[in-house]
């Protein structure tokens, strides 16, 4: 039977001389690379000492952010735990009682907002999906522990700090959504 292309090769076997039975090229290659790499710059950094460049378009831990005059942006729509994929985000809806007015901008909260950072894969959909805009994905770390229910992020880490004088303790985001919005 003939082959369709005339790309078939015959294949020859020669016999092997000494060193080849030996395996001593293959060794002596394989040195050599191994040699090569003991003079190459390392590609591991010294991590809490050297931290490392992360792009601009990082997302890191969630942040609930406040409006201009620090009350929470939340109203509890639940539009990014729908969003969420990883089922993530529970949040329960409370109604603002009087005296709250400075403490929330609308009617409705978040009187429970909890993320599971778990279950996050940190996808930015929850940013995209809050029509307040109160929710971001930081540039920070997530932290790592060795305790499941310290990795359940409640409102008490996740929105924003204010300092004793009552001002906002801005995250820098500015530049985040700057970059998002002229894409």
């Amino acid at each position: 039977m003939e082959p369709l292309t005339n790309r078939s090769k015959k294949l020859v076997h020669k016999p092997m001389n000494l060193a080849e039975r030996a395996y001593l090229p293959v060794i002596v290659h394989g040195m050599a690379i191994t040699m090569g790499h003991f003079f190459r710059k390392k590609a591991t950094i010294q991590y809490p000492e050297v931290k490392r460049e992360f792009a601009p378009v990082y997302r890191g831990v969630h942040i609930l952010k406040r409006d201009e005059n620090g009350a929470e942006r939340c109203t509890a729509c639940g539009l990014c735990a729908l969003s969420c994929p990883a089922e993530a985000i529970t949040m329960t809806a409370a109604e603002r009682k009087p005296g709250e007015e400075l403490l929330y901008r609308e009617e409705k909260y978040a009187a429970v907002y909890e993320i599971n950072m778990l279950r996050c894969i940190f996808c930015g959909l929850c940013e995209e999906a809050c029509p307040k805009e109160a929710i971001f994905l930081s540039d920070s770390i997530a932290i790592a522990n060795y305790d499941r229910e310290s990795l359940v992020y409640g409102k008490d880490r996740l929105v924003e700090p204010m300092d004793p004088k009552g001002h906002i303790n801005t995250v820098e985001e500015a530049e985040r959504q700057k970059w998002f919005k002229s894409r």
